[in-house]
C-alpha cells in the first residue's frame, strides 16, 4: 500500500511538471494560465495529493531559475492543497466548488505579491500589486475553477481513475 501510495503522488508530480514544461509559455510570467494547477484539486480525493502537487510545484518552479518562486509559489500551492482537502467535503451541485477557492486565492495573495516586491520593485505600489494579483488569480480561476472542476468530474465518472486515485481514502 505504502509504494502505491509513494508511485501515485510521484506520478502526480511528474504530471504536474510536464504540464509546465509543456506549456511553458503559458506556466511563467506576471500573466499566467497554469494548467497544472487544475491538479491542486486533487486533494479533494486523497491527502497524498497534498504533498504531489506541492512537490510538482516545486520542481516546476525550479525552471523559472528563481530561488523565490520556488519558495513562495510552492509555499502557496502547499497551503492551497491543506485547505483544499479541508473543503472536500463541501459541494454544491456534487461538485467541491470551494475546493477551486483556496488555490485561487493563496496564488493570487502570495505569487501577486511576490511577483510585485520580487520581480518588479522598481514599480511596486497599491495598483501594481493588485493588478499582478488580479492577473495570477484570473489564471488560477481557469486552471483551477474551470480545469480543476472539470478534472474533478471526469475523475469521479470514470470508475478506474476514481478507484486508482481514492485507494488511500
Amino acid at each position: 500500500m505504502k509504494t502505491t501510495r509513494i508511485v501515485r503522488a510521484a506520478l502526480i508530480a511528474g504530471i504536474y511538471v510536464v504540464l509546465c514544461l509543456v506549456l511553458q509559455p503559458f506556466s511563467y510570467g506576471p500573466i499566467q494560465v497554469r494548467v497544472s494547477e487544475a491538479l491542486t484539486l486533487l486533494p479533494v480525493f486523497t491527502p497524498d495529493a497534498i504533498w504531489a502537487v506541492t512537490l510538482g510545484c516545486f520542481l516546476s518552479n525550479m525552471f523559472s531559475m528563481s530561488p523565490w518562486d520556488m519558495l513562495f509559489g510552492t509555499l502557496a500551492t502547499f497551503l492551497a492543497a491543506i485547505c483544499t482537502y479541508q473543503l472536500r467535503r463541501i459541494r454544491f451541485k456534487g461538485l467541491p466548488v470551494l475546493s477551486c477557492l483556496p488555490p485561487i486565492l493563496f496564488n493570487a495573495v502570495i505569487v501577486g505579491a511576490e511577483i510585485t516586491y520580487i520581480f518588479m520593485p522598481e514599480t511596486a505600489s497599491v495598483p501594481v500589486l493588485l493588478f499582478n494579483m488580479v492577473t495570477v488569480g484570473l489564471g488560477e480561476v481557469v486552471s483551477c475553477g474551470i480545469l480543476g472542476l472539470l478534472l474533478v468530474k471526469t475523475i469521479e465518472r470514470t470508475p478506474q481513475l476514481c478507484g486508482w486515485i481514492e485507494a488511500t481514502k
